[in-house]
């Protein structure tokens, strides 16, 4: 008996240290795992940084911001949220890590990512049932999965946009690409935006993803948009590049290669540049000023982003990643919107998991997003009929032009839904 009772007093003491212990620690269920009201629900961003290529490292840092400032106020009905973040490198391998470190964490869902290499994370994330909400939109396989959640329509979109505005202003276009698998979609898009407007085709010209010398690539592009002779002196050439952190670089090289009799227009998208840039290039003397750019969004001057500026100032803790003009930024604030939105749609206290993330977004009613993008709806009804790009559910783009130094509504030019132009596009993924 007395070995019995001795026993008892352990067992009861042990309980009470390792119920004290986890109180102290804050825990309650396992991240990600199920339980009650309170519970922890685990979600991933990832992204490249410091590569040779591109870096989004502002998607991370946003994040991780939203993290602060959604739990700051209790969390999300009820529940705390814990973001993981994780470097991609802009490498298959990298990708893959990621997503199968989200798998490893019990992660809910993947939110605001961005990755060139599609089928190296969409495939784990699809073995487990995890969805992808709101990725940046560089690769086709987020507009192909059916566990992908887009919250634009990514660089389909931004690049038929950019064929439009630039068909309503040139009379021959040159369009300088990564020479990657992603780069090679890039001169059919443009084309659909071209021939939509009854604009010939544009000059392809590819480039490596990471190089450090474009000379040859400026001349080429000048010598597709200057051209000789009378006709050619009449008619107005452009300029486009699309080729992430390496586009300054380019235009640079550019801007030393082109005759100063004859300045063709330059041209690019959101994520290739961005305010920050300008602001770093001289501002009002940036060679970007009179550039045309497309974006997903409305400007970042607009009152519709105070909300995320207010995020950014309160809780990046002076990370100078986040920069509330970044379009990466600004679409993982979005895609964190559309999850906490769907969240809210729970039961208070009722358990969540992947499962239920992913058939919520599958049959619920349209998401609001504070007017930044139209209401986004995944359900089977809402998809597109556009050849390679199925999941676009959002093909809304705006047009910019840089003026004193400045991103600004490019006058006399509304959104456009770029929808029926890809749906006639060839098949390009």
């Amino acid at each position: 008996m007395t070995i019995s009772r001795r026993a008892a007093s352990l067992s009861r003491t042990f309980v009470a240290t390792a119920m004290g212990a986890c109180l102290v620690a804050g825990c309650g269920t396992l991240p990600g795992g199920s339980g009650g009201s309170g519970e922890t629900i685990t979600v991933m961003t990832f992204a490249p940084e410091a590569t040779k290529a591109t870096n989004m490292p502002g998607m991370t840092g946003m994040a991780k911001a939203y993290e602060r400032w959604v739990n700051a106020k209790g969390g999300i009905n009820g529940h705390r949220l814990r973001v993981l973040t994780c470097n991609e490198k802009n490498t298959p391998s990298g990708a893959a890590d990621c997503a199968r470190k989200a798998v490893a964490e019990k992660a809910v869902a993947v939110v605001g990512s961005y990755s060139q290499h599609g089928r190296a994370f969409m495939a784990p994330l699809e073995a487990e049932g995890i969805p992808f909400i709101g990725g940046y939109g560089v690769s086709s396989e987020e507009f192909q999965s059916p566990l992908s959640y887009p919250v634009n329509g990514g660089q389909p979109v931004l690049i038929a946009g950019a064929g439009h505005q630039l068909s309503r202003a040139c009379n021959q276009v040159a369009l300088v690409r990564p020479d990657t698998l992603a780069g090679d979609t890039l001169p059919v898009l443009l084309n659909a935006g071209l021939r939509a407007n009854k604009m010939a085709d544009a000059s392809d010209i590819r480039a490596a993803e990471d190089s450090a010398d474009f000379k040859p690539q400026a001349g080429e592009a000048i010598a597709h948009t200057t051209g000789s002779g009378k006709e050619k002196e009449k008619e107005k050439g452009c300029v486009t590049a699309v080729l992430g952190e390496r586009t300054e670089t380019f235009f640079d090289a550019f801007r030393r290669t082109e005759p100063q009799r004859k300045k063709p227009q330059i041209s690019s998208v959101l994520g290739s540049v961005s305010q920050s840039l300008v602001d770093r290039t001289g501002g009002r003397e940036s060679p970007f000023e009179g550039a045309y750019l497309t974006s997903w969004y409305p400007v970042a001057s607009d009152p519709l982003w105070e909300p995320m500026r207010k995020v950014v100032t309160d809780f990046a803790f002076g990370d100078d990643t986040v920069d509330p003009d970044d379009s990466g930024a600004q679409t993982t604030w979005i895609a964190y919107t559309v999850l906490g939105e769907i969240v809210k749609r729970f039961d208070k206290g009722e358990s969540i998991d992947a499962r239920k993330i992913k058939r919520s977004l599958n049959e619920s009613q349209p998401v609001k997003t504070g007017g930044l993008t139209p209401d986004l709806s995944w359900r089977y009804q809402d998809m597109r009929a556009v050849a390679g790009f199925p999941r676009i559910v959002n093909g809304q783009v705006t047009f910019q032009i840089v003026q004193s130094g400045r991103l600004v509504a490019q006058p006399g030019e509304q959104p456009l839904d770029m929808t029926p132009t890809l749906v006639q596009a060839p098949r390009t993924a």
